[in-house]
């Protein structure tokens, strides 16, 4: 599942995110209540399935 924040920045729970010590394959409901994107700062809510 992908998941894109309103500034088009997209979280792949398949590839994680190594450039921010995120495993591949952890779920985007698991990442910290606090994850800010990393281009824009919005939350979490900030973000929509796709």
């Amino acid at each position: 599942m992908k998941y894109v924040c309103i500034c088009g920045w997209e979280y792949d729970e398949e590839k994680g995110d190594s450039d921010l010590g995120i495993a591949p394959g952890t779920k985007f409901d698991d990442l910290p209540e606090d994850f800010i994107c990393p281009v824009c700062g919005l939350g979490k809510d900030a973000f929509s399935e796709e």
